[in-house]
């Protein structure tokens, strides 16, 4: 039952949301059609049935023979046609061809209700993977539902409608209340509350200020907006999430590529087994009856098709992606899901992974002054700077403001400048010292970043700037902890000090600071190095792809992440949370053991069923279980991904 992949145009139109009246079931005529064959077979079949029960007179001979043809054709005829055209393609041994020759063998030896039973269970079998598939794709079609389709953008003295495709860098794009944020930009208007979900998974509205970057598949909440588009669309953000989930339905995992190079070996096998079944009989068995040998190698034969193992399989990878997708992780490919469960290394950036990657004051002391005083003054110099520093010390809410003229930056040190006849000096322990002011040694055991401030050569204060740690950074770890992974390590560029303690705090086995690039990638190797490790790494900056292309699984955070880290990585984090890192590993244990059950599903039920039809203990009917009725449960085995919850 394999199906081509659809482009994912095609998905969106044969799924396409039920938002309006005309597109409910009872008014869809597109899905009237599709499930018509299947209820005409069955009334027909039932109908048929209880003639024969009754044994109605007129129901005999041609009659009976024209009436379960006429019950087979609406689901054998699509079947019968798919596999005489697979057969003049010079491919013979499909499933499509099992069940054509064995239903029409059935008629042959005049079963006709097994026949038919058979041709519309397999039919039933079709509409749940459908449906499966239609289910496992919602991620999919939630995200094609935020795909801007148009955008105004300003010519002339107006706003003109255009294709996102056709606008341009540097183009001015009005966004109404309502509206989806068509291209990726920076906000040129004052302010905007945006429903960000598209693009990291969280519902809650998003506030953002005059030059914030903004992600197209936002959803304006508030007022008219007007941004400066940064990037064409095929770069945007929901461009980009969009060709990752497409590109990770075509990935086949490792398990997947081998049930279907199993199966083109395995159908031949079990025809020619069939075959054999039917003659090889006569030269051993003393009461040979052709007819019998012959309905029990049809038997086999319906039995034998790979159908429960080619659908469930594949589906329950697919599960596990769509899964992973509506919880904001985007795996790209099957194949990740399955490296995901062998990790027990984690090695994690600091910065934008672990923190926040968001400087701001956690304390201030001020040793001449009043603090308002001294915020103003200091505020005033650093308005001067676009320092990470200096943007935590402007969010400090002061009630003054005053100006500050003469200001130059000291390369490596710091800044000066004149504020109300004082000169200020604000930066690091080296401007300190070559000012000659003493720094109280109350600062030294502070391993945060710390901001001196000297008034005419006086010491005056200072702040600590820290990077906060993320909400869940403590859960990421503890659930980590829980799901097996032995060894979780930070690796970072910030001073060890820094590193060293948020290590501790979060209980991490090892922590390594002042950090380069290749710094990152030797640590990484060397883990690799053991054979018995297998190492995800973690990260967000354009200075973490090397590591992410060298571990066995990479993992980026993609709200915030750069471009090059997003493309690199094997899963990406849309979300930014590090507690889903855990998650990722959850959803890939749970396809994987989803997956294993249904191959022993399928086998152990197809086994027994075989050697009891082989000796003649086994109808038509049981053949339909072991072959139908197994792959409908490994179908709804499958689907439980889609129900799952995962902490």
């Amino acid at each position: 039952m394999t199906k081509k992949q659809l482009p994912l145009e095609s998905i969106a139109k044969k799924t396409k949301p039920t938002h309006n009246h005309e597109h409910h079931t009872h008014n869809n005529p597109t899905r009237w059609k599709t499930y018509f064959p299947v209820t005409i077979s069955f009334v027909l079949l039932l109908i048929g049935m209880l003639f024969d029960q009754f044994n109605i007179n007129y129901f005999k001979a041609e009659v009976r023979l024209a009436w379960y043809i006429l019950a087979y054709l609406p689901v054998g005829w699509p079947v019968i046609k798919t596999g005489w055209n697979l057969v003049r393609k010079g491919n013979f041994f499909t499933e499509f061809f099992l069940m054509s020759l064995a239903t029409i063998g059935a008629f042959a030896l005049g079963e006709y209700p097994e026949g038919v039973a058979v041709m519309l269970f397999y039919a039933i079998g079709e509409l749940f993977q459908d449906a499966a598939v239609k289910k496992a794709k919602g991620s999919i079609n939630a995200l094609l539902d935020v795909r801007p389709t148009e955008a105004l953008v300003h010519q002339g003295n107006s706003f003109v409608k255009v294709d996102p495709k056709e606008v341009q860098v540097g183009d001015i794009v009005q966004v109404r209340v309502g509206e989806k944020i068509p291209l990726d930009g920076i906000l040129t208007s004052e302010r905007a509350s945006l429903n960000t979900a598209a693009i990291t998974g969280e519902a809650k509205p998003d506030t953002v200020h005059r030059g914030d970057t903004v992600y197209a598949g936002s959803i304006n909440l508030e007022e008219i907006i007007e941004i400066k588009v940064t990037k064409l669309f095929e770069d945007s953000s929901i461009a980009r999430i969009l060709q990752l989930v497409q590109n990770a339905t075509t990935r086949k995992s490792k398990t997947e590529l081998f049930i279907r190079k199993f199966a083109k070996v395995y159908t031949p096998i079990v025809v020619f087994l069939a075959i054999g079944l039917t003659f090889i009989p006569a030269l051993f068995v003393s009461e040979y009856v052709f007819s019998d040998w012959l309905y029990r190698a049809l038997i086999f034969l319906v039995i034998s098709c790979p159908c429960a193992l080619v659908i469930s399989i594949p589906l329950g990878y697919f599960g596990g992606l769509g899964a992973a997708s509506r919880n904001g992780i985007l795996f790209k490919g099957a194949t990740f899901l399955d490296a995901i469960t062998k990790i027990n290394t984690v090695a994690l950036d600091k910065t934008g992974t672990l923190t926040k990657g968001v400087f701001k004051i956690k304390e201030i002391v001020v040793f001449k002054g009043t603090e308002d005083d001294f915020m103003a003054k200091v505020q005033s110099i650093e308005k001067q700077s676009t320092h990470p520093i200096a943007l935590a010390i402007l969010a400090y809410t002061s009630a003054k403001e005053v100006m500050a003229t003469e200001v130059k930056e000291l390369a490596g040190l710091g800044l000066m400048g004149q504020v109300q006849g004082e000169t200020l000096s604000i930066g690091n322990a080296k401007l300190m010292s070559t000012l000659g002011v003493a720094i109280p040694e109350e600062t030294r055991p502070i391993v945060e970043s710390v901001v001196f401030v000297a008034i005419n050569k006086e010491f005056a204060g200072y702040f600590v700037i820290a990077d906060e740690l993320k909400e869940d950074a403590q859960q990421a770890i503890n659930n980590l902890k829980a799901a097996g992974i032995k060894s979780i390590v930070m690796l970072s560029g910030d001073q060890t000090s820094i590193v060293n303690e948020i290590g501790k705090k979060l209980g991490l086995n090892e922590m390594y600071g002042g950090l380069l690039p290749e710094d990152k990638l030797r640590i990484v190797e060397q883990m690799q190095a053991n054979r018995q490790a297998r190492v995800a790494f973690v990260g967000d900056g354009i200075n973490d792809a090397p590591v992410l292309a060298v571990s066995d699984v990479g993992l980026a955070m993609g709200g915030l992440g750069s471009d090059v880290a997003i493309e690199t990585a094997d899963i990406v984090i849309q979300t930014d949370q590090p507690s889903k890192i855990a998650q990722a590993i959850q959803i890939g244990k749970s396809t994987r053991r989803i997956v294993w059950q249904n191959i022993a599903l399928a086998f152990g039920v197809k086994i027994i069923v075989l050697l009891l039809g082989a000796g003649g203990l086994a109808t038509m009917w049981e053949a339909v279980f072991a072959d139908v009725g197994v792959a409908l449960l490994a179908i709804l085995n499958a689907v439980r991904l889609q129900r799952m919850k995962w902490n």
